[in-house]
């Protein structure tokens, strides 16, 4: 009889991941099954965790991105070994990259037979190393509980990121009575949270002496949840504030103090701004290369005083006169104790007049629509009340321009790895992490085909993402540099003919007018397609989109030879800025 007893208590490998899921908040997961996890489906399916059903595993590691992104919660997804582990890495590498909290699970063959070359076997932590903060092979299921509460700990705290768990099939059918965690404590891994007290001071007395300040804002405002009190601060020292892609939302665009993003594609007044400030305040943002240009030249004249929770970060990219390792909002908290209110009557009205000089312009096309406008119709109609996932090229770019993010979390976007593919899945992440938003995706022609699968998860869910698909027939940014860098040899970039003009090559004179018709491909998925061809029709086709419940593509027809601009050559100086219109 006490054997019985004892026996009840013991839970399974599989039954003990669903517990600790939820112990640890989840309730939300993406993935796709098979034959290495299907003890975890099996009990699963009696759960209450909501599981949705992606049409590949690279979608449901961008879903799950999405939703965290959207909600400031992790992300979980769950894929089987072998092919299943290697669809996640890409998904994994981008939220790597981009810091965004992420639980993937795999599954790996019996723990006997890993190193055999076994059906569907490869070396998922191995694999994985260099593109998440930390993962696991759980070998013995009495570690099982206490590795799940640490992966949740590890990918939430610090500078957050990926971590993978690595279940192979017989440890998620053994079973063990130790079913919770002992609690969180890993040695050497204390992530710092409050700024150096003599750091922040020194800080505050270089703000106070400068002339030309520059608040320079990253994902990492959004993170620590501290747009509110960078707003605060950027107006009580009177400082205008630009952001990193990543960044955006972080601070009120349509604030009289933004400049918006910074950078290669970045808003001129911006780079102008950074380029002859005396001082920058750099909050959770790394000085990556697409916002520097060339480093030797970058901000001659400022002192810059660094604020991330990652240290390895800090001085990795730039020089870094003052450099404040911990988690933004508190250091902003105690930054804010330091500092008077100023004006900087001067600096502002110089600011002001290169917004004046420099605007982002470009030509309303008459036989084509004009992307920018599209973007423009889209937070007219919402008001900016909208979650914006992109995919990565001149849509993205586009969207930094010209939708005035306004508060944090509302943009989705691949950052770090520029992952095409990425926008329709994690929008569709976002949608089910806020069913009360609207949410779009704004893609190309080119990125949407690599994940367009996600369309029957959408359709079979009724998940009423909208997207927005500027169509060119082109690779557009990588046809964008041909046309500047390469003589207009446009080299595989072309995705309908091959050639720019068709109708000068006969071997194209055949060629499909829309290839694929993305129309009949929404329709063909049971969603609601929708093409326009001048900029007339587009806000009547954004509104419809809105009034339809589920999902909607709207194939919005672009000049092929239209270009993102200001943009600086890679490796130049943001002074050496490219402007002009399309």
């Amino acid at each position: 009889m006490k054997k019985d007893k004892a026996e009840k208590k013991k839970l399974s490998g599989a039954e003990i991941l669903i517990k600790s899921l939820k112990g640890n908040g989840a309730k939300v997961i993406f993935g796709y099954p098979g034959g290495a996890v299907l003890d975890v489906f099996n009990h699963m399916h009696d759960s209450d965790l909501e599981f949705y059903l992606t049409r590949h595993e690279q979608g449901a590691v961008h879903a799950a991105d999405g939703y965290a992104r959207a909600s400031g919660k992790c992300g979980v997804c769950i894929a089987t070994s072998g092919p299943g582990a290697t669809n996640l890495v890409t998904g994994i590498a981008t939220a790597q990259m981009d810091s965004i909290p992420l639980i993937a699970i795999t599954g790996q063959v019996a723990t006997s037979l890993i190193g055999n070359e076994a059906f569907q076997e490869v070396d998922a932590t191995g694999i994985s190393r260099a593109i998440t903060k930390h993962n696991y092979l759980v070998k013995d299921v009495n570690n099982l509980a206490q590795i799940i509460d640490e992966a949740f700990y590890i990918a939430t705290t610090g500078r957050p990121g990926p971590v993978l768990i690595d279940i192979p099939k017989d440890v998620q059918q053994y079973k063990s009575s130790v079913i919770k965690s002992k609690g969180v404590n890993i040695p050497g891994y204390k992530p710092t949270l409050m700024g150096n007290l003599k750091q922040i001071k020194s800080a505050a007395e270089l703000i106070e002496k400068a002339k030309r300040p520059v608040i320079y804002a990253g994902g990492g405002v959004i993170t620590s949840d501290a747009s509110d009190l960078l707003r605060k601060l950027a107006e009580k020292i009177n400082t205008p504030v630009t952001t990193t892609l990543l960044g955006l939302g972080s601070f009120p665009e349509t604030h009289e103090l933004s400049l918006g993003m910074l950078g290669m594609h970045g808003t001129q007044y911006a780079n102008y701004a950074i380029m002859e400030s005396d001082v920058i305040l750099a909050i959770g943002a790394r000085f990556d290369d697409r916002v520097t240009g060339k480093i030797s030249e970058f901000a001659p004249h400022a002192k810059i005083i660094h604020i991330d929770i990652d240290p390895a970060s800090v001085g990795k990219n730039v020089r870094v006169d003052i450099p404040i390792v911990g988690d933004a909002k508190l250091i902003l908290k105690e930054l804010d104790r330091y500092l008077k209110a100023k004006k900087h009557t001067d600096w502002i009205k110089e600011i002001n007049g290169w917004k004046e000089k420099f605007p982002l312009i470009y030509r309303k096309k008459k036989d084509f629509v004009s992307p920018q406008y599209v973007i423009e119709c889209v937070h007219e109609i919402t008001k900016g009340k909208a979650i914006i996932a992109t995919e990565v090229g001149q849509n993205q770019m586009w969207v930094a321009q010209y939708y005035k993010f306004d508060k944090p979390r509302t943009l989705l976007s691949s950052g770090g790895l520029g992952t095409m593919g990425y926008g329709f899945p994690a929008a569709i992440g976002a949608k089910v992490a806020r069913p009360d938003m609207p949410v779009f995706d704004i893609a190309g022609d080119g990125s949407i085909q690599m994940n367009i699968q996600e369309m029957a998860t959408a359709v079979i869910k009724n998940i009423g993402v909208k997207i927005i698909i500027l169509n060119n027939g082109f690779l557009g940014m990588v046809r964008q540099w041909q046309e500047l860098f390469y003589n207009k040899r446009y080299a595989a970039t072309c995705l309908r003919t091959g050639a720019l003009n068709p109708e000068k090559d006969k071997k194209y004179k055949d060629c499909p007018e829309y290839t694929p018709d993305f129309v009949k491909l929404a329709e063909a998925y049971g969603a609601a397609g929708i093409r326009i061809t001048k900029n007339e029709d587009v806000k009547n086709a954004i509104k419809k989109a809105l009034e339809i419940d589920g999902p909607v593509i709207i194939d919005c027809i672009i000049d092929k030879e239209e270009n993102v601009f200001p943009m600086v050559p890679a490796g130049a100086s943001l002074r050496q800025m490219m402007g002009g219109m399309a």
